[in-house]
């Protein structure tokens, strides 16, 4: 196992009310995105966590499957027994409603990463910042303790009290010019159109996150 990068987690589930149903059931050609997602990571990583409150879906599968330990509290749930349960001390985190895995731009955050002290890796958009196709460290777990059982739950508050390198948006574009690898996926309408090829992404900034 690589200590330093060798864990990756893949969050699934939530309401997703815009969608209509859980998006961790999103299918293509009759098999889950999220399984294409699992093994797309495990070409860079050894380990595969996936975070779900339906775990008897993948049993079949490869991965590590965990369940939120710090329920009801958002993103930070998942990210908390996420990190709980990696291996290594950097760990990629992925939205299981992030269609678009750009392996060379996981390799680029490794690098800045590397030999580093920063807590995170997140790449910026504007004044807004993309928390999912990102590093955090499992250093992060008291803070993240702390930070819940205050009953905070904001991600973003979060991580301006950490020790975070930031990766600029101009930087970004050399690997996804049209900003696709941030895309998710927020209704049915946008599934279908991503799954013909024929979603225009634009330049709004999505937030990505299916929880």
């Amino acid at each position: 196992m690589d200590k330093e990068f060798g864990s990756a987690v893949i969050l699934a589930g939530g309401k997703s009310r815009r969608m209509g149903f859980d998006k961790q059931f999103l299918q293509i050609k009759n098999h889950y995105l999220l399984c294409h997602h699992g093994e797309q990571l495990a070409k860079l990583f050894e380990q595969v966590i996936v975070v779900t409150n339906t775990p008897e879906l993948y049993r079949d599968t490869p991965f590590i499957l965990v369940s939120d330990e710090i329920c009801h509290k958002g993103p930070l749930s998942g990210i908390h027994i996420g990190l709980k349960t990696a291996s290594s001390r950097q760990v990629y985190f992925l939205a299981c409603d992030m269609p678009n895995i750009n392996l060379d731009y996981i390799r680029f955050m490794q690098e800045r990463l590397r030999g580093c002290t920063d807590n995170a890796c997140i790449t910026r958009f504007g004044d807004w910042i993309e928390p999912f196709n990102a590093f955090y460290a499992r250093d992060l777990l008291a803070d993240i303790e702390a930070y819940l059982g205050r009953d905070q739950r904001s991600l973003f508050q979060f991580l301006k009290h950490q020790d975070t390198h930031y990766v600029s948006e101009a930087e970004a574009r050399h690997y996804s010019p049209d900003w696709e690898m941030f895309l998710n996926l927020n209704t049915r309408e946008e599934f279908e159109a991503w799954r013909s090829g024929g979603l225009d992404l634009g330049f709004t900034p999505r937030v990505a996150g299916s929880r």
